[in-house]
């Protein structure tokens, strides 16, 4: 006679282990990557920005101990460029002449966060493979000077649903920020690194080439106060207050 035990045999084990570990992985899935993305996109954007704060360093090292926007054309740079207005579109091209020295690597300047694609080359590379912001009158003698970051800022105190100052269209912007917070202040849109900071959240590249992390309220209080720069405005654009020229991709 044949008796049958009421317990799991070998086979009922291994498939119950089989699929208890299917739903963990499952689960994991669902909820740790997303965090974990985030983190690693933020890393990974703030390693961006250590390399263009790097080759800011050896291109002005090679050519008169000037940034390129602070840099005569004759000598490499695109200061002539700037002194008309509205030269927003032309953003990509203060990272384009510094692509020697960012390893011709377009993905340099493109946060993981962003919506926007990366560039196969420099030669084919423009404001829709740009992330990044820069403000043309930064140089390394203002060493907490804005000298980049994100493209998602904009006006106010209340976080727009898109990308700020940045215009979908890619056509660029060229704005005037003042450096008084409260008279002008501003804020990280709900793109790029705001996911899950509804006051919205960033990355700044400083003029002595250091990389930070901030809130926006942190960009208000901390760092807003002392985007001091070398003027650089177009003839009759001098704004009345101080305040910095920052082109937007």
């Amino acid at each position: 006679m044949i008796h049958k035990s009421g317990g799991f045999t070998r086979i009922d084990l291994i498939v119950v282990t089989a699929v208890t570990f299917g739903v963990v992985l499952l689960s994991l899935a669902f909820l740790t990557p997303p965090r974990v993305c985030c983190k690693a996109q933020r890393i990974s954007c703030m390693n961006n920005l250590k390399q263009i704060g790097t080759a800011y360093r050896i291109w002005s090292n090679d050519n008169g101990d000037r940034f390129p926007a602070l840099q005569s054309v004759t000598n490499g740079g695109w200061k002539e460029v700037l002194t008309k207005a509205d030269q927003g579109m032309l953003c990509w091209t203060n990272y384009a002449i510094m692509a020697n020295e960012m390893g011709q690597s377009p993905k340099v300047v493109l946060c993981p966060s962003d919506e926007r694609k990366p560039a196969d080359n420099f030669t084919n590379f423009g404001n829709t493979n740009l992330s990044y912001l820069v403000d043309v009158g930064s140089d390394d003698t203002w060493p907490q000077s804005l000298l980049g970051g994100d493209r998602n800022l904009g006006p106010g105190t209340k976080p727009d649903r898109q990308y700020g100052y940045s215009p979908e269209s890619a056509r660029g912007n060229d704005v005037a920020i003042q450096t008084n917070s409260q008279a002008g202040p501003v804020c990280w849109s709900l793109k790029i690194h705001s996911a899950g900071n509804t006051a919205g959240a960033g990355n700044i590249l400083r003029g002595d080439g250091s990389s930070q992390q901030v809130s926006s309220s942190s960009l208000r209080v901390v760092c807003q106060p002392y985007f001091e720069s070398n003027p650089n405005w177009p003839a009759g654009y001098v704004p009345a207050s101080p305040s910095i020229r920052v082109l937007f991709p």
